[in-house]
């Protein structure tokens, strides 16, 4: 992940993503995050991430098809791409690595 810092959230909102492949819209993110963590997550702070990882060239968006119930508005789609999968990669052997390396008196 060299030359990439996630935060905290950017990585939670990027798993989410990962997790509603398919169908990750900044609504869909909220509600995935609040499952998952238990914790409220304000749909404005998910559209920063979004925006920020897209930057980052980790995600990518599109415009889905327009529906009724958005007054006729898209949604916009969220899918991550390879460096955002190898991101997640890296940052899960890492911490796997940092939990491996906690001796085991820590927990006795």
């Amino acid at each position: 992940m060299k030359g990439t810092y996630l935060g905290e959230f950017e990585e939670v909102v990027l798993l989410a993503v990962a997790i509603r492949s398919g169908d990750a819209y900044g609504a869909t993110v909220v509600t995935e995050i609040e499952q998952q963590m238990n914790r409220s997550v304000n749909l404005g702070a998910v559209h920063s991430a979004l925006n920020r990882l897209g930057e980052k060239g980790l995600v990518t968006s599109e415009l889905g098809g327009m529906t009724a119930e958005r007054g006729g508005r898209s949604k916009r789609l969220y899918s991550v791409t390879a460096a955002g999968r190898r991101a997640l990669q890296e940052i899960r052997q890492v911490r796997n690595q940092m939990w491996e390396s906690i001796p085991t008196t820590v927990w006795t």
